[in-house]
């Protein structure tokens, strides 16, 4: 195992910096400093995202020089380009990236949530298949009323399910999506802990 640390100067700046916004939570008269260096954070993330967006550019500019599949790389430059810069003439508010937004990627997003509805149809039924025992039967019992409260059936809605099983089964959506966020927030404040530590070093060290 190695134990070696190859770069101690990031390594102790990031525990430093890590420590020091862990200790501005708990004293107060710190909050300036801690906002100060949260927005260097956002600033240094937007940076590393316009350079993972440069690197998409240059992959897929190689494949329209190198004639690999160009018509879709071209159509990813031109929408890539041409959203790009009306974002920065009109700003994230302005009427063009608004209407972008709102005609291509929101319809986009909503196709994607569709196909992923029917692809967790399509798991349920073949884990049905595979087995069938009571809590196979419980299961698919608890997808069919859960897609019946959610929305009408081919624009018939059906009382029992939409408004009685429907506040329920979301009062259990509600309590199983706060308890993933629960866990989330463990884990997060477990690796925040081990890279304060320096047990995980993703800086480098």
């Amino acid at each position: 195992m190695r134990t070696g640390i190859r770069a101690p100067v990031s390594t102790a700046v990031a525990i430093a910096v890590g420590f020091l916004v862990l200790i501005s939570l708990l004293i107060p008269g710190l909050e300036d400093l801690r906002n100060q260096i949260l927005n260097w954070a956002i600033l240094l993330a937007a940076i590393a995202l316009l350079l993972g967006l440069a690197n998409l550019f240059q992959v897929h500019f190689n494949k329209v020089r190198d004639r690999e599949k160009p018509v879709y790389s071209s159509i990813l430059l031109v929408a890539m380009l041409v959203t790009f810069g009306l974002t920065l003439w009109q700003g994230s508010q302005g009427d063009v990236p608004k209407w972008i937004f709102n005609n291509l990627q929101l319809p986009i997003e909503t196709g994607l949530m569709a196909v992923l509805a029917v692809s967790l149809t399509i798991a349920a039924a073949r884990f049905f298949q595979s087995r069938s025992d009571l809590m196979g039967f419980v299961f698919i019992g608890a997808l069919f009323i859960a897609l019946l409260a959610a929305a009408p059936v081919f624009g018939l809605e059906l009382p029992i399910f939409t408004q009685v099983v429907g506040p329920i089964i979301n009062s259990l959506s509600i309590s199983a999506a706060r308890g993933l966020l629960i866990g989330v927030g463990l884990g997060t404040l477990a690796t925040g802990l081990r890279i304060l530590l320096g047990a995980d070093r993703p800086y480098g060290g």
